[in-house]
This record gives C-alpha cells, sequence and structure tokens, in this order.
C-alpha cells in the first residue's frame, strides 16, 4: 500500500492570526501534526498544502518530503477543505508519478491526537473495507434534546423524537466530528468535488472514536489557550516523571 498524508494549512486564518505558526512549549503549533506523521511511520510521502511562504518553509524544515503551493482561489475564508485535499492528492501523484492507494489528511488544528491515533484509525479503516472514514467524539450536546432551533419564531430542539426524551441517556447517541484525521481510498477521493455531505458520508464509512481531550480543533483564541495548556501540562508531567525514575 503507498500512502500519502496530506496537511493543508492556510496562511491567512482569521479566527486565529498565524494560528499555523504560534507556538506552544517553543515548537510552532504545525510542529505536532508533522511530528505525529513522521513517527508513525505509515506514510510514503508527506505533503503540505499551503499559500504561505512562512508555513512552507517551517514545514521544509520540520521535515515533510514536499510542499505545494496554494492557488488563491483555494485560500479564501470561505473555501471548502474537501477540494484541496483532493487538489493536492492529484498534484502529489502527478510529482511523484506514481498512484497512491490511500490518502489520510491530519489537520494541523487538533494537534491533541496521537501518533496511535492515526495508526488505529488507518488499521481500522482497512479493517473495515471502508470507502472513508472520520473521525468524531461524543457529542457534548444532543440534538434530540438540548439543542435548539427557532422555527417559525418558536424555539424547538433540532431533531424530535416520538416520545420526548426525559433525558440524554433516552435519545439515540450523536458524535461531533472534529476534523482530525479523513482517510480516502484512491476512488473515493478522485471521485470528491465539493465538501458536503454526499462526498464525506459514503455508503461505506467509517467512525473512529476519539475522547473528547484529543478532540479539540482549535477555531478560536480560547480553543488555542486551552489546547495551549494541554501540550505543556502533559509535556511538564512528562519530565517530571523522567526525573523520578
Amino acid at each position: 500500500m503507498k500512502i500519502l498524508c496530506t496537511i493543508c494549512m492556510r496562511g491567512g486564518s482569521k479566527g486565529v492570526i498565524n494560528k499555523h505558526l504560534k507556538k506552544i512549549n517553543g515548537k510552532p503549533l504545525l510542529w505536532y501534526t508533522i511530528n505525529q506523521a513522521i513517527k508513525s511511520k505509515l506514510f510514503n510521502k508527506i505533503i503540505v498544502s499551503t499559500d504561505s511562504n512562512l508555513i512552507s518553509n517551517s514545514s521544509i524544515k520540520y521535515g515533510v518530503d514536499k510542499v505545494f503551493s496554494r492557488k488563491k482561489n483555494q485560500a479564501l475564508d470561505n473555501t471548502p477543505k474537501l477540494p484541496v485535499i483532493r487538489d493536492t492528492f492529484i498534484k502529489a501523484e502527478l510529482y511523484y508519478k506514481t498512484k497512491f492507494d490511500i490518502l489520510i489528511d491530519l489537520d494541523a488544528t487538533s494537534p491533541l491526537r496521537n501518533v496511535k491515533d492515526i495508526v488505529n484509525s488507518y488499521k481500522q479503516f482497512m479493517r473495515e473495507k471502508s470507502e472513508n472514514l472520520i473521525t468524531a467524539s461524543i457529542s457534548k450536546k444532543n440534538p434530540y434534546y438540548n439543542v435548539i432551533e427557532f422555527k417559525k419564531d418558536k424555539l424547538s430542539v433540532v431533531k424530535k423524537l416520538n416520545r420526548i426524551p426525559d433525558s440524554r441517556q433516552q435519545t439515540p447517541d450523536t458524535f461531533d466530528m472534529n476534523a482530525s484525521i479523513y482517510i480516502w481510498n484512491r476512488k473515493a477521493i478522485l471521485k470528491s468535488v465539493i465538501s458536503d455531505n454526499k462526498d464525506v458520508f459514503l455508503k461505506k464509512t467509517s467512525l473512529y472514536l476519539m475522547p473528547e481531550e484529543r478532540s479539540i480543533d482549535i477555531d478560536s483564541p480560547l480553543d488555542f489557550k486551552i489546547v495551549k495548556y494541554l501540550i505543556e501540562r502533559n509535556n511538564n508531567a512528562k519530565k517530571s516523571n523522567t526525573k523520578t525514575i
């Protein structure tokens, strides 16, 4: 199996300015995902797609195989990610003159995943003979119980059951996609065109569950502070254990 890893990073992030280059424990955010990809020992090639020279230079410094420059129309605030991933996959096949069997995309804004998540999600993907795989955690809020919206100026739960549940435990399980890991086989990614449900949820889509503490996707300054705190706390704990030993 030839496996390609893509890491797509836009330079013009608005929620957290220059978030991919912001440092946590002395390393830029992008380092954590690149390091995990390298440590997994799964990939034939690790590719970055970006519109930023700073991100490009930093990615090369930390060991990616190749950086592809992204066109301006693929680096806008409202640009869907799936076409960018697909375009990067096609560029990689042309550049290396080979066909990759599997594409695994790692989101740099989800650095709390660990190497085992990458390896185990791939094993599940292969075991279940999936077209693609997404990662998620158990929902903190449930659309059958405590996620609400206005319908004709009246508040109502997003999804209704025949019987109104007395507690969340009586509702179907729901999951929050965490954007941490996406996996496609070659046929599925080449068929994908846009970023909506018909291209993400296929006939054979697998779900890899991750705990909440490894599922934070950095989309705001508060997210960044939480992730920074958790990474630095874990690093300090490792240092303390090493000293004790």
